[in-house]
């Protein structure tokens, strides 16, 4: 993280606000250094304003994107993470990367969309055939789908 970056995560730190006219200064990968900083700090409120922030200067930054989606899945914030991973998805088109496939149907399965999941696991797999990620991604979601207990049923 560049040093001015890490000034301003340390002052946003103590007053716990970002001023966006300081922080639009710095670029995407700043920001990401910035966010994966203040993750390795434990800092997850603050990394989610930074992502916040990040997605409001640049909403097309697959850095910003994809590591914001990577965030709000590790504080399992299921419909922020499938947005972000969306947004990722349409940036990056036909680019769209097997692990980003993989994320995004994992989101959409913890949020209990699998019929939403199996889908974005068959277009991963429709671009990457025999991406082993996403095969094993497709059976794990394919056993919960199948193995879940239907609601009302008690014993």
């Amino acid at each position: 993280m560049s040093p001015d970056i890490q000034q301003v995560v340390q002052q946003i730190s103590k007053l716990q606000s970002l001023d966006i006219p300081e922080v639009s200064r710095f670029s995407p990968a700043d920001f990401r250094f910035a966010i994966q900083s203040l993750v390795a700090e434990d800092n997850l409120v603050l990394a989610l304003a930074m992502v916040d922030a990040g997605i409001s200067l640049y909403p097309q930054s697959e850095d910003i994107l994809a590591i914001g989606g990577l965030l709000a899945m590790t504080i399992c914030e299921w419909e922020l993470a499938i947005e972000l991973l969306q947004d990722l998805c349409a940036v990056q088109q036909d680019l769209v990367q097997p692990m980003t496939y993989q994320m995004l149907a994992r989101a959409l399965c913890c949020n209990l969309d699998m019929a939403e999941a199996s889908q974005v696991l068959a277009k991963g797999l429709a671009a990457w055939p025999n991406d082993p990620t996403l095969l094993a991604e497709q059976a794990t979601i394919g056993f919960s789908h199948h193995h879940m207990p239907a609601a009302g049923l008690r014993n």
